[in-house]
């Protein structure tokens, strides 16, 4: 893709890039009372749901073009830049009348690719940010063509929010971060700005802080978090929503790491991982050595590729020694469910020789 700066005039090129302000757009005093105490505290652009998809039906479901005026007044009376979601060709064009400075697309609205290249068209021909959420599942070459189909159109300010993806299993977090997602996505196009929405992947605003830390940890350009000047009686998402007060006091606790200088300790370090990882490689090609004479065997003997036993007892048994070697249990089954599908691999291509 061809990029370029998201930044608009007047903004700083600072890490993090800060975008702000509630979940929804519920009344005139509510967006100005908020964005005043948010520009008040150094945050430049002010972000509210003007059109809310819901899970289900009867949910607030935003206020609609309504609201568009007052983020015209939060723009006149803060000077900040304004953002809100867009899902259909509709929505694009009513904040383009409305002088919108930056748009968002949604979670459910990515996924799908008619709706992203109805917005596509939409915005031919305009020259603004376009932030784009990744999918609500994990799919990266869905969230990839997604940011295509804008680019396609001529659009060259884009950035990705990553806000989380969706599980059956709720635990600790409303969305699971699979920070490796958005990590991959860093390493397949570099230039490409990152944001990170604490706000949904954690789904409790106790969460907001170290997840922004995590984000920074991780090289994130920036955050897009929702603060209510009173969060508690928002209409909407009310449990992951802070004050500005407490987003200025999260803002001042992160740690931002350098990238840009590489020191001789961190490139000696940097070898030994080189080294280890060709001993692993070297280990793993002796154990599929192993795996393919197995194979042999139970050719010759006519067993089955498959033992389930076999299987089970070496995830165990891997999955307690990774414990006690201070790692993660599921992280060690997660390595050697995917040996030993490569293992499964060639057996059966020793099998059917």
């Amino acid at each position: 893709m061809e990029l370029e700066s998201i930044l608009l005039p007047g903004m700083e090129e600072n890490r993090p890039m800060v975008i702000a302000g509630p979940c929804s757009a519920e009344t005139e005093e509510q967006v100005l009372t908020t964005a005043k105490q948010l520009s008040d505290r150094g945050v430049k652009i002010f972000r509210a749901g003007v059109w809310k998809p819901r899970t289900k039906p009867g949910g607030f479901e935003g206020v609609g073009v309504e609201a568009l005026p007052w983020l015209k007044a939060v723009k006149k009376e803060t000077g900040m830049y304004v953002a809100t979601e867009v899902a259909t060709a509709k929505h694009v064009y009513e904040c383009l009348k409305a002088g919108i400075d930056i748009v968002w697309i949604g979670a459910r609205t990515t996924a799908n690719p008619f709706a992203m290249q109805e917005i596509a068209d939409a915005l031919k021909g305009v020259d603004i940010p376009v932030l784009v959420k990744n999918p609500v599942n994990p799919d990266l070459e869905l969230w990839i063509g997604a940011m295509e189909r804008i680019n396609n159109a001529g659009l060259k300010r884009i950035a990705a929010i990553h806000r989380g993806f969706s599980s059956f299993d709720k635990k600790l977090y409303r969305n699971l971060p699979q920070w490796h997602i958005p990590i991959e996505l860093r390493r397949r196009l570099p230039e490409l700005p990152i944001f990170c929405d604490p706000s949904h992947i954690g789904g409790k605003r106790e969460l907001i802080a170290s997840l922004s830390q995590q984000a920074m940890d991780l090289g994130f350009d920036g955050l897009i978090v929702e603060s209510h000047c009173s969060p508690d009686a928002a209409w909407s998402d009310a449990a992951q929503q802070i004050t500005p007060d407490v987003l200025d006091y999260i803002l001042n606790l992160l740690v931002i790491r350098k990238d840009t200088h590489t020191t001789e300790s961190l490139n000696e370090l940097r070898k030994q991982i080189d080294e280890c990882d060709n001993d692993l490689i070297q280990l793993l090609a002796k154990r599929m050595r192993v795996c393919r004479e197995i194979g042999t065997y139970k050719k010759e003997h006519g067993v089955n590729i498959l033992q389930t036993g076999r299987y089970n007892e070496i995830l165990d048994k891997r999955g307690a020694q990774g414990v006690l070697c201070g790692m993660d249990q599921d992280f060690i089954k997660k390595v050697f469910e995917a040996i030993h599908e490569e293992s499964v691999r060639q057996q059966m291509e020793i099998i059917n020789r």
